[in-house]
């Protein structure tokens, strides 16, 4: 048995794995690789797996960079079953139909240039008939409920308190009489999470795949993340501009509203009107209130799944979205994508981030090459749609809100394991994988290795 690294090796998106056992082939993930244009058009190279020969996918949580592709593996062949959390299965009906048709338009942008030139038509990633087709493979798996995937493959999925649904992956391997405990640790949450529970700990692994994210850094103390969000509330002159906050639709946007609840006094936001401009951060919020049985925080008022926040308005509309491009002062903007890649959150930037009375407060990771990371680097200026746009808002990058533990998170996790396993890091940059290599190793003894793409590891 062996498993072949195929994405998020020495790179944060882009998740694949694939397993063989018993002659069998399982694959773990099919994120979408993000970041820059040339990042994402690798997306269209066809997956290096033999789809025909492919007999099931477990899927640790619904982000893209982990679940993005798997209508490209079924609109290539692939029939069989996708294993993943309920909760998971309800956003990623959000999620990939989201992506198919940005994937969609995308295509509809190129081809109108393409025709100008006299130019071939392009296709789209994929279409959302494909994102629906694909839905109808997935099979819901309950957290501690043990499932036999293939012969010889028994998956358990733990809470991974990243976002709803997200879980670290354990895998009883059998092959000829050798047993093999495989853990994927997923994307792990932060033990300062707002409404997520503390991720569940391991005690024991023989192979660990460890996320690195923030491998080389801790997050500020969340105490210093609620007083800097109540100097850039307090300190914003709501009648003098507005407050952009580019917020993954899944997991940060549900922390930020149950934040501003708890805070709406303290960090008087009664001054602003607070709009969630994201059709699918309003359906993904739906789907918290449907599963708040997974997680403590008080998120919702009553019966129905309205944040317990005043002044709050959810615009659905694309009218709704371009009424907000009106209002020079006084609003908080919630919108997406979380990296500026795309959206609305790019509407509002082209409006907003000119104008010096203006901020712009990320909450989330950058990846390289995303918009998001060249703002947050200080560009001067930014392109969107031919247009050459002056970064003069004030930019405030707020580290403790992520949903990914810090390197004192990782390190703490994996001692956690008694048996000190060899651990493999992924879904990471090579300094920050370097960075936490040095410390496990240090700390704990542990064999640490940092996987290339297409490396293949023998269990």
């Amino acid at each position: 048995m062996d498993l072949t690294f195929l994405g998020a090796a020495q790179t944060v998106t882009g998740s694949c794995y694939l397993l063989r056992v018993n002659g069998r082939r399982v694959l773990l993930e099919c994120g979408q690789i993000q970041g820059s244009r040339e990042d994402e058009e690798k997306n269209r190279e066809r997956l290096p797996v033999d789809v025909d020969a492919l007999d099931a996918v477990i899927l640790s949580h619904a982000h893209i960079d982990h679940s993005g592709r798997l209508p490209l593996l079924c609109k290539q062949g692939y029939t069989g079953p996708i294993y993943t959390h309920d909760a998971s299965r309800a956003l990623c009906e959000i999620m990939l139909r989201d992506a198919a048709y940005l994937h969609e338009k995308d295509a509809e942008w190129e081809n109108t240039k393409r025709r100008r030139k006299g130019l071939p038509d392009v296709e789209p990633l994929y279409s959302r008939e494909d994102a629906e087709r694909v839905l109808e493979q997935f099979r819901g798996v309950s957290f501690d409920k043990q499932v036999e995937v293939v012969p010889g493959v028994k998956l358990t999925l733990r809470n991974a308190g990243h976002i709803l649904g997200a879980a670290i992956v354990e895998l009883l391997l059998e092959e000829r009489g050798r047993r093999v405990k495989l853990v994927f640790s997923g994307d792990l949450g932060d033990p300062d999470a707002p409404i997520m529970e503390d991720p569940d700990t391991v005690a024991e692994a023989d192979v660990v795949l460890l996320e690195s994210t923030y491998g080389d850094r801790n997050h500020r103390p969340f105490d210093a993340t609620l007083a800097e969000l109540e100097s850039i509330f307090d300190n914003s002159s709501a009648r003098r501009g507005n407050i952009l906050i580019p917020a993954f639709a899944v997991g940060r946007t549900q922390d930020l509203l149950y934040l501003m609840a708890e805070h709406y006094e303290r960090w008087r936001l009664d001054r602003w009107h607070v709009y969630l401009d994201s059709p699918m951060a309003i359906e993904a919020t739906e789907v918290y209130y449907h599963y708040r049985h997974l997680y403590s925080a008080r998120l919702f008022r009553g019966r129905g799944p309205l944040p317990m926040l005043d002044n709050f308005a959810a615009t659905r509309t694309s009218a709704e979205s371009m009424a907000l491009n009106d209002i020079n002062a006084g609003a908080i903007i919630i919108a997406g994508s979380g990296m500026c890649t795309g959206g609305r959150i790019l509407h509002h930037l082209k409006h907003n981030l000119w104008r010096p009375e203006c901020h712009v407060v990320f909450v989330g990771y950058q990846a390289e090459g995303t918009l998001g990371r060249k703002i947050v680097d200080g560009a001067d200026y930014i392109r969107l749609w031919q247009d050459e746009i002056r970064v003069a808002a004030q930019v405030h990058t707020v580290g403790g809100l992520s949903a990914h533990a810090d390197q004192d998170g990782l390190v703490g996790w994996y001692g956690a394991i008694k048996s000190r396993p060899p651990v493999y890091l992924v879904h990471g940059e090579p300094r920050a994988q370097h960075a936490l290599a040095d410390r496990l190793r240090r700390e704990h003894g542990a064999a640490v290795h940092v996987p290339a793409y297409g490396h293949k590891l023998k269990l």
